[in-house]
């Protein structure tokens, strides 16, 4: 973000318009800042199956997504559900590792 240029002798109104353009200008870096965290989970499962290379990623996704409202629609079992992925996500990671081709065969 750069200073307007404002000449010598600039007028009230001329710096009121520069000091609204700079407000301006701090909404929006503020604004795609807060964004750019609020997406950032989403980013990173976004990256997670590209690393993984899991088929029809969205879907899972919306059926993780699915599936944690259903957990947390029930009480209490929020916790234990998120416990238990925890424990059967290296599980699962595992399982959905493809191994490598052998090209010499």
């Amino acid at each position: 973000m750069s200073l307007p240029e404002l000449p010598r002798n600039a007028s009230r109104r001329d710096m009121r318009k520069a000091l609204i353009r700079l407000r301006l200008e701090m909404q929006r870096q503020e604004l795609r800042h807060e964004s750019l965290l609020l997406t950032q989970p989403l980013r990173q499962a976004r990256e997670l199956t590209r690393k993984l290379d899991i088929p029809h990623a969205p879907l899972w996704g919306i059926a993780a997504v699915a599936a944690l409202g259903f957990f947390a629609a029930r009480k209490g079992s929020l916790k234990r559900g998120l416990r238990l992925g925890g424990a059967l996500l290296p599980l699962l990671q595992a399982l959905l590792k493809v191994p490598p081709r052998d090209e010499s065969g």
